[in-house]
C-alpha cells in the first residue's frame, strides 16, 4: 500500500502514542469514522442501511459504557427506529408520563407537560429514558464492532487529496473517500483542521448518581421526568434500566477544580452538602445513591463550519452543548442519519457533506443556544426574577393546557428522514417559541 503525501488542502499532525498494529485492509473502506461513541456507531449503522462501506477507529482498547441516564426524545427514538434498533431497546427503557418542573424547596409543580402515550400519538415515536450503557450495548450489537472497528486505534495524522482521504493509525496509513470526526467534545481532528474551539467554563459542575428504585420507594417519585429548580442549582431525576434505577443529575456552582470528565468520582456527602436545604425527597435520593460522578460543565460557541473538503464533524465534535435540554445524544443520532442519507444521494462526497452541514447546523445551533439560556432560567436566585419565571410558567400552562409548549413541538417533531428528503415543510413552520 502506498503512503499518500500530505495534502495541500488539509493535513494535520497530532502528537499521540502508538498502541497496536493495524490489521484492516484499507482498500475495502469507503468512510473512515474516528470515534466509536453514540455518534460514530450510529453513523456506521446508518451507512450500512445506505449500503456504504465504513470502518470505525476507536482510541480506547475497549468501549467503556460510562455515564448513567440518557433521555431519548421522539426525534431520537425515531432515528433509532430507522436504524433498526429501537425494538431491541424497548425492554431496557422507561416511558415517562410527564415533564414536571418543580420548586426546589416545596416540591410544588410549576409546569407539567405530557410525555407517555400522548407523545407517541402526536409525534409517532416514544419518549424514553435509558441507561447509556443499555443504549450503547444495543448499538454495538447491531453494528458488530468485531467486523468493522479497530480498537486501540491511535490516529496520529489525517489529511486529504482530490481523490480521497487518509489517516495514519498505529503506524499504518489507511485510505478512504470520506473521513468523519466523531471523536467527541475534545475532538483532536476539529482542533487540528477546523477553527480552534476554546471551552468556556459555564461556572457550573454536574453530579450524576444512580439509586436503586426499591430503596427510595417511600420518596414518592413517579415515573416522570422531574426538573427541580433552585437558587443557583437544579436537579433532574428520572428512572432508567426498565425502572430498576433512579437516575439523578445535580448541577451547581463549580468548585474550580473538577475537570470536564465523566470518570471523576465524588462522594455522597459532597453532593448532599451542595444541596443543603433542598426538599427531603431530593436529599433522600442522593443520600441512598451509589457514589456519584462529577464533572465541570464547559460551553462552546457554535462552529462556523463542519466540513473541509471530504472531512466533516459529527456529534459532540461538531456541536457540544450544555445538558439542560437533554439533547446531546438526540442531536448526534439526527446527525448520523442525515449524514448517511446525504452521502447516499449526493453526486459527490463533497456535495453530500456540504448538504449534511447545511441541513444540520441551523438546528443544532438553536439547541445549543436554548440549552445555554435554560441554565440561567433553571438557576435564578433573585426573588423577583424567580417570581417572573414562575408567572411565565403559569401563563404557559394556561396556554397549552394538557398539550405541548412550542419548544417541545419544535424538538420532538423533527424527522431526520424528512429533513434529508426535503419533505419537512410542516416542521419548518414550527419555532422554539411562538
Amino acid at each position: 500500500m502506498m503512503t499518500p503525501p500530505a495534502s495541500p488542502v488539509t493535513a494535520a499532525k497530532m502528537e499521540l502514542g502508538v498502541r497496536k498494529v493495524l490489521s484492516v485492509d484499507s482498500e475495502d473502506m469507503k468512510v473512515l469514522i474516528v470515534g466509536a461513541g453514540i455518534a460514530g456507531i450510529s453513523l456506521g449503522l446508518a451507512l450500512r442501511k445506505a449500503n456504504i462501506e465504513f470502518h470505525l477507529f476507536e482510541r480506547a482498547p475497549a468501549l467503556e459504557r460510562v455515564g448513567a441516564g440518557i433521555q431519548l426524545s421522539p426525534n431520537a427514538t425515531r432515528v433509532l427506529g430507522y436504524l433498526g434498533v429501537l425494538d431491541s431497546l424497548l425492554g431496557k427503557i422507561v416511558h415517562p408520563g410527564r415533564h414536571r418542573f418543580v420548586d426546589w424547596k416545596t416540591g410544588e409543580a410549576m409546569l407539567v407537560t405530557p410525555l407517555g402515550d400522548l407523545v407517541r400519538e402526536t409525534f409517532g415515536s416514544p419518549y424514553a429514558h435509558a441507561h447509556r450503557a443499555d443504549l450503547l450495548e444495543v448499538l454495538e450489537g447491531a453494528v458488530d464492532l468485531s467486523a468493522c472497528a479497530t480498537m486501540g486505534a491511535e490516529v496520529t495524522a489525517v489529511g486529504q487529496r482530490d481523490t480521497g482521504v487518509w489517516l495514519e493509525v498505529n503506524g499504518k496509513t489507511v485510505q478512504g473517500d470520506v473521513l468523519i470526526a466523531a471523536d467527541g467534545v475534545r475532538s483532536r481532528i476539529r482542533e487540528a483542521l477546523f477553527e480552534p474551539v476554546t471551552p468556556r467554563a459555564s461556572g457550573c459542575m454536574a453530579w450524576r448518581g444512580l439509586t436503586p428504585a426499591d430503596v427510595i420507594a417511600d420518596l414518592g417519585f413517579e415515573r416522570d421526568s422531574h426538573i427541580w429548580m433552585g437558587p443557583g442549582r437544579s436537579v433532574v431525576i428520572y428512572y432508567v434500566s426498565a425502572g430498576r434505577l433512579l437516575n439523578w443529575i445535580g448541577i451547581g456552582p463549580s468548585d474550580g477544580e473538577t475537570e470536564e470528565s465523566w470518570t471523576t468520582e465524588g462522594t455522597v456527602d459532597e453532593a448532599l452538602a451542595e444541596f443543603e436545604g433542598w426538599h427531603p425527597s431530593v436529599r433522600g435520593l442522593i443520600e441512598r445513591s451509589a457514589a456519584p460522578y462529577k464533572w465541570a460543565l464547559f460551553d462552546r460557541e457554535p462552529l462556523a463550519r463542519w466540513v473541509e473538503g471530504r472531512i466533516a464533524l459529527i456529534g459532540d465534535a461538531a456541536h457540544a452543548m450544555l445538558p439542560y435540554h437533554a439533547q446531546g445524544a438526540a442531536q448526534s443520532l439526527e446527525d448520523a442519519w442525515v449524514l448517511a442519507r446525504a452521502l447516499e444521494s449526493a453526486a459527490s462526497p463533497e456535495a453530500g457533506l456540504m448538504r449534511y452541514a447545511a441541513l444540520r447546523q441551523p438546528r443544532t445551533r438553536q439547541v445549543q443556544e436554548a440549552s445555554r439560556a435554560a441554565e440561567r432560567l433553571f438557576h435564578l436566585e433573585d426573588p423577583r426574577e424567580v417570581a417572573r419565571r414562575n408567572a411565565r410558567f403559569a401563563r404557559a400552562q394556561a396556554a397549552i393546557g394538557d398539550g405541548f409548549p412550542p419548544g417541545q413541538e419544535w424538538l420532538f417533531a423533527y424527522d431526520a428522514e424528512k429533513a434529508v428528503r426535503g419533505t419537512d415543510d410542516a416542521w419548518q413552520t414550527l419555532a422554539w417559541r411562538s
